[in-house]
């Protein structure tokens, strides 16, 4: 798996060097401190991976990653910084991984893999991630350890708090800094619908309609609870319904 590093600290690119040196099956074909000299490196060297820094002077690893994906022969991308806050992001430019420095060479072998797969897939012509235009399939959150993976078919609801929206996975729930209108869109239609302008619902989830005193409609969700539904959702109840 050809491999090019991208990283404008030079003991964090060596640190790389290091650990890739002990895992089999990569190729590691140059290494870039800036996002101009990635892309330059990127469209003369063709790798299959980028281990790519996001926080960079000038054009920084989410331009990076942004770029590289309107090519045809698009390389895989691993995240690899010092920030949590940039995972939103980073799935926003269907990376593989996000790994979180100092990187433990463990993880960076489990992304590696990851890296292995999704080229793989692509390969026999499955993506492995939601391309462009079509739904998120998964999401990055920060919790107390770390940085969770959440994949959208897992998620009961969502509910808009200020400028954070927060995913509901069973009796657990992460913020994740998004818009409503943005999740809306890039949520599958056919697994979720928007019953509020501050909640979207798995359709799944839904138990059943009813409506309260004043004619509004109420959806009874499976753990019990219950959400209002907005008068300019009214007609998604009657789409589920069949009405």
């Amino acid at each position: 798996m050809k491999t090019l590093v991208v990283d404008d600290e030079p003991l964090a690119t060596e640190r790389l060097q290091l650990l890739l040196a002990r895992i089999g099956g990569v190729d590691l074909v140059g290494t870039a401190s800036d996002g101009e000299a990635a892309c330059r490196m990127a469209e003369a060297l063709s790798p299959d991976l980028l281990l790519l820094d996001i926080a960079m002077p000038g054009m920084d690893g989410i331009d990076v990653a942004r770029e590289l994906g309107r090519s045809a022969a698009r390389p895989a991308v691993v995240f690899v910084t010092a920030f949590d806050h940039f995972a939103v992001s980073a799935f926003e430019v269907e990376a593989v991984d996000y790994l979180v420095k100092p990187v433990d060479p463990s993880r960076l072998e489990r992304a590696l893999e990851r890296a292995r797969a999704h080229l793989a897939k692509r390969e026999a012509g499955i993506q492995a991630s939601a391309p462009a235009g079509q739904y998120l399939d998964e999401f990055w959150a920060s919790d107390l350890t770390g940085l969770v993976r959440i994949r959208a078919i897992d998620i009961d609801r969502v509910s808009a708090e200020r400028d954070y929206m927060r995913l509901h996975v069973g009796a657990r729930s992460w913020l994740i800094h998004h818009s409503m209108a943005a999740l809306e869109e890039g949520l599958d239609p056919s697994l979720f619908v928007r019953l509020h302008r501050s909640a979207i619902v798995r359709r799944d989830f839904i138990a059943g309609f009813q409506r309260n005193a004043s004619g509004r409609w109420i959806a009874r969700l499976a753990d019990g609870t219950e959400q209002p539904v907005g008068r300019l959702y009214a007609d998604s109840v009657r789409a589920i319904a069949g009405r």
